[in-house]
């Protein structure tokens, strides 16, 4: 397996501890009661700022995740892997790691920036498997 593949598989298990840790903070506020409703209503109690900011980070995750699998892909199918898409791959990683606490204690600006980093990571895939 590819190093790329490799941060890859990481950042898949890592979107899972994202969402465990989401949910049962979420679970925990609101009860199991509305998460495992159809969520028709709003929750009958107010959840932490804290579970909220977990949740968002969650979701931004699921976005941010399609592109790196996209770049990750190209690099791979073409077999493109150098030392350059390597680094970008594993500082994603790091970057997507450091963004939970980011977004969960409100580090600001450094979350926007963390995000910055993983998004410019996958432009450096993308830019990589064209070059």
């Amino acid at each position: 397996m590819t190093p790329e593949l490799t941060a890859l598989a990481l950042a898949g298990l890592l979107h899972i501890v994202q969402f465990v840790a989401a949910s049962t903070l979420a679970n925990i506020d609101v009860g199991p009661g509305y998460t495992t409703s159809p969520r028709d209503r709003l929750p009958s109690r107010d959840m932490r700022k804290i579970t909220a900011r977990m949740l968002r980070a969650y979701d931004n995750h699921v976005q941010m995740l399609g592109l790196f699998v996209g770049g990750v892909a190209l690099i791979t199918l073409s077999d493109q892997s150098t030392t350059v898409t390597q680094t970008a791959a594993w500082t994603y990683l790091a970057a997507r790691a450091l963004y939970i606490p980011a977004y969960a204690f409100g580090w600001q600006p450094w979350r926007s920036y963390i995000w910055l980093v993983a998004l410019a990571c996958c432009a450096t895939l993308y830019l990589a498997a064209l070059l």
